[in-house]
């Protein structure tokens, strides 16, 4: 079971930072997730959420802002003081880290519904920068993963699900496992919280043939689960932890 961290190693250093990526290498994670958004000049930059407010000093929509203003703004101060100066990286600069750890690979979120153009230029720069096999692309909605499916049929793609996703993807297509195969899906990525309502669920993802990426899994009964019913990878905010407990299990 690999080892994935939760948008960097974000319980040591501010989330979804390269600084936050490099602690994640360190602590020994097989694979860093992270998640990426077109800002209103089209450069693609680095966050979770679509309100820069919660991680930096700014305020606004990421997707209603220039790069000029987002690459001004503090990534690091409201996470702790000595992190003050840390900056939203772009996709490039994601790609340019993964060039110094050539084992590590990379789980990408698109967030939101992307664009063929859109979702081309991220595909694009993860075959020039060359980890196009150490990738894995997903996202909640089946628009994006049908746009890559489209423009990147190489690149692994996962589709995610919570419950509330779970509910609006059986009413409007019946079946996610029927869903991922019409996507091409290599991956059905569920949150813990799936898994509390449906102990069959990864099984079935398995029966058909698809990979499962776990998503968030913090604590060692969680992993002892996810250890037991073969999923590929376990999404944690605690990678170094998890990396030692599995590492207790050899």
């Amino acid at each position: 079971m690999k080892v994935i961290a939760h948008r960097g190693n974000k319980n040591v250093a501010p989330e979804n930072t390269l600084v936050a990526f490099e602690s994640a290498a360190r602590a020994g994670a097989d694979m860093i997730e992270t998640d990426i958004y077109p800002c209103a000049t089209g450069e693609i930059v680095i966050m979770h959420d679509d309100d820069v407010s919660g991680t930096t000093n700014g305020i606004g929509n990421i997707t209603e802002l220039s790069f000029k203003d987002i690459s001004s703004l503090d990534a690091g101060v409201k996470f702790a003081p000595a992190y003050a100066g840390q900056r939203v990286p772009t996709l490039q600069q994601l790609l340019d880290f993964y060039q110094r750890y050539p084992t590590l690979e990379l789980l990408l979120e698109f967030k939101g519904i992307w664009s063929d153009a859109d979702a081309k230029r991220v595909a694009d720069a993860v075959f020039a920068a060359g980890i196009q096999n150490r990738i894995v692309v997903e996202s909640f909605y089946p628009q994006t993963v049908a746009a890559l499916q489209k423009v990147a049929p190489d690149l692994p793609r996962g589709l995610l699900v919570e419950p509330d996703t779970l509910a609006q993807i059986i009413a409007a297509h019946g079946d996610p496992i029927k869903l991922c195969h019409e996507l091409g899906a290599t991956y059905l990525n569920p949150g813990m919280e799936v898994l509390n309502a449906d102990s069959e669920f990864i099984q079935r993802a398995h029966n058909a043939g698809l990979g499962v990426m776990v998503w968030t899994a913090n604590q060692p009964e969680q992993w002892e689960m996810l250890l037991a019913n073969g999923v590929e990878a376990a999404c944690t905010d605690r990678p170094e932890f998890l990396a030692g407990w599995l590492a207790g299990r050899l």
